[in-house]
C-alpha cells in the first residue's frame, strides 16, 4: 500500500511539470484557478481507443492497469470529471473481450 501510495504522489506531482519552461507565473495562476482535464485521463483514453481498435492481450490489459491505476490521480476541485477514467475502463474491457472471444471489427 505505501508502494501504491508514492506511485500516485509521484504521478500528482508530474502532472504539475512544466516540461518547456515557457509558462511565466500569470499563466500558473490563471491555469490553478480554472479546472482542466487531468492529462493521465485523456492519455488513457487514447490508448484504450488503440487497444479496442487493435484488440490485442497485452495493450487491453496495460491500459487497463493503467487507467485504475491514474483514476486515484484525478482531483475533484481542480480537474473538470473523471469521465475520461470511466469511458477508458469500459474501452479497454470491451478490447480484452474481443480478444478473449476472438471477435474482429467488420470492415
Amino acid at each position: 500500500m505505501k508502494i501504491f501510495k508514492k506511485i500516485i504522489k509521484y504521478l500528482n506531482k508530474m502532472k504539475n511539470l512544466n516540461i518547456w519552461g515557457d509558462e511565466d507565473e500569470e499563466d500558473l495562476n490563471y491555469s490553478y484557478n480554472n479546472r482542466v482535464q487531468n492529462p493521465y485521463g485523456v492519455i488513457g483514453l487514447l490508448l484504450s481507443g488503440i487497444g479496442f481498435i487493435f484488440p490485442q492481450l497485452g495493450l487491453s490489459i496495460i491500459t487497463l492497469v493503467f487507467c485504475i491505476v491514474t483514476y486515484f490521480t484525478f482531483d475533484k476541485e481542480k480537474e473538470d470529471n473523471p469521465w475520461f477514467f470511466y469511458i477508458g475502463i469500459l474501452i479497454s474491457l470491451a478490447g480484452l473481450m474481443m480478444f478473449i472471444t476472438n471477435a474482429t471489427h467488420l470492415v
